[in-house]
């Protein structure tokens, strides 16, 4: 009789130690990370350029890695900020992993940094499933994009402390239904608040960096539904988001860590069925 090994859970398990071993040290130096997730084009790094450059302006140590397949374009955007960038080359992978960010943050993350900022790989798929540390995750998405979003990827959205909404300066020319959207991210996750931003136009400068101050700074960080039943849920192949209490069959659960008071996704609570 054969014995089956899920290398996955294995993979995820690991990267949820790293996460843990991570989280506590980056908090033992008085920093909190903030995980930025979207879809590419959804305008992430436009609006970190800006949350960086007023971050500067107000003397708040911040830093930003930034991680893309190919390219060192978003370094050289983020870097006309001034403050401390670092682009993460992927080679092929869709994500960042907690040991691979802890590696690069090694030796290079000045010692003051009180918020860094990781830009993760553009995809609202395989980077939901890893936990990287992290005290704030948020997931952007465009008034391009359709207001359908948070259905097609319940567990982005699902899990996310907090949610961006990106270009709203060309919302009318589009036709996004604001109030749509919001009813479907309250589906998803209810409670969590969602923001709207321009960086063209200036709507919603400093939230992301004032809701990123205070969560590290203690406040009280929105804990997800999904998150709150122990359990992650598949992204549904025909845009149908699962309900939070009613995990799919064939998935597991697993019981949340709490870290300083804060409930925080695990990559196992949340991959059955991760796909790039």
């Amino acid at each position: 009789m054969c014995r089956v090994v899920d290398l996955q859970q294995a993979v995820l398990a690991k990267n949820d130690a790293c996460a843990h071993t991570l989280r506590e040290d980056l908090a033992a130096r008085g920093t909190a990370l903030v995980n930025l997730l979207s879809s590419p084009g959804s305008g992430k790094t436009a609006l970190l350029e800006r949350e960086l450059t007023l971050a500067r302006s107000r003397r708040i140590p911040v830093a930003a890695l930034t991680a893309d397949l190919a390219t060192e374009n978003d370094a050289v955007r983020l870097a006309r900020s001034q403050v401390p960038v670092k682009q993460v080359l992927t080679d092929g992978l869709c994500h960042l992993e907690a040991e691979m960010l802890g590696g690069h943050l090694h030796g290079w993350l000045p010692a003051d940094t009180r918020l860094l900022f990781i830009e993760n790989v553009g995809n609202l798929v395989c980077p939901a499933s890893y936990d990287l540390g992290e005290t704030l995750r948020v997931v952007l998405a465009s008034v391009t994009e359709g207001e359908d979003k948070p259905l097609k990827y319940p567990t982005a959205f699902g899990l996310a402390h907090l949610v961006v909404v990106t270009k709203t300066d060309i919302a009318d020319a589009v036709a996004f239904d604001e109030a749509e959207f919001r009813a479907n991210v309250e589906r998803i996750n209810p409670g969590v608040e969602v923001v709207l931003t321009s960086a063209r136009g200036g709507t919603g400068d400093g939230v992301l960096l004032d809701r990123a101050l205070a969560a590290r700074d203690g406040a009280p960080v929105h804990i997800p539904v999904m998150t709150r039943k122990s359990h992650h849920v598949h992204d549904a192949e025909d845009g149908r988001a699962y309900e939070a209490g009613d995990a799919p069959d064939g998935e597991h659960t697993h019981a949340p860590q709490v870290h300083g008071g804060h409930q925080h996704p695990t990559a196992s609570d949340t991959v059955a069925s991760s796909r790039s």
